[in-house]
């Protein structure tokens, strides 16, 4: 027991290795092909196989094979495991140093703050912020920005949440800088992108949750075609936001509010 976990802390201690194992955990519950991972971390392949190999052996990545590409995942009971091992030992005697505070969850009244991130900030983020705002305003804050803010708002984005009767007066695409200090207690990336990048450390430790979903601006195709993926992004977070909302956030502790939003994404079909 101890010696597999001298492994993973040994495999932890490389730079490459660490990079990936971060991302698969922002990138947590989706699978991810090692090319995309390589791409993203600006690393060679092999190289990044390499990686993958040795944290797929010390338990704190999963992995299955989708037809020719094998597929990773962070794996939450390796990492459980290393995470008891190291408080069991380490920090017996002294829980108030060694476990982690509740952060978020100590300031969740009246109403919690929410930040929906992506990309551009022109369509999936814009549409998670107005969702949850006319689901449930009077209980959260809610925010978006982009890592890479478009110019303006998608005009079909912004013509779809029209012709839902949403209110889209003041909308508008903001670089994630501009909410630097504030405090959150969830945040929730809504594109891969997002969820690639090294963001700000959030002052407070959100709850975080990655709910990756294709991008409609990119879609081609006929008018038809096009509308239909911005309807199919706003159903389905509509669907996840909807399961969100209806979460009683004073009856769970940070572990299990945390598991409810990573499987929130695995619910049912995507509208």
């Amino acid at each position: 027991m101890e010696m597999e976990q001298i492994t993973r802390l040994t495999t932890l201690g490389h730079p490459g290795r660490m990079a990936a194992y971060r991302l698969l955990v922002r990138r947590y519950p989706d699978y991810v092909a090692s090319g995309d991972l390589a791409k993203a971390l600006g690393f060679k392949l092999n190289t990044m196989s390499v990686y993958l190999g040795a944290l797929h052996r010390a338990g704190l990545i999963e992995q299955k094979r989708d037809g020719r590409s094998l597929l990773y995942r962070f794996d939450q009971d390796g990492a459980d495991s290393l995470v008891g091992y190291l408080f069991d030992d380490c920090c017996r005697g002294r829980p108030s140093r060694c476990i982690p505070s509740q952060g978020a969850l100590d300031r969740l009244e009246p109403r919690p703050s929410v930040l929906f991130l992506c990309t551009g900030n022109s369509a999936r983020s814009i549409f998670a912020e107005v969702i949850l705002r006319e689901l449930a305003g009077d209980r959260f804050e809610v925010y978006s920005a982009g890592t890479k803010p478009a110019v303006a708002l998608n005009p079909t984005a912004l013509q779809m949440l029209r012709d839902k009767g949403h209110n889209v007066a003041g909308l508008q695409p903001k670089h994630v800088s501009a909410l630097n200090g504030t405090r959150f207690d969830f945040v929730f990336t809504v594109c891969d992108r997002a969820a690639n990048e090294e963001c700000a450390t959030w002052p407070g430790v959100p709850i975080s949750a990655h709910w990756g979903l294709p991008d409609p601006v990119r879609t081609t195709g006929t008018d038809a075609e096009k509308n239909l993926s911005y309807q199919r992004v706003y159903g389905e977070l509509h669907r996840r936001l909807t399961q969100f909302a209806a979460l009683d956030l004073s009856a769970l502790d940070r572990l299990s509010l945390q598991h409810q939003l990573d499987e929130i994404p695995l619910i049912g079909d995507p509208e």
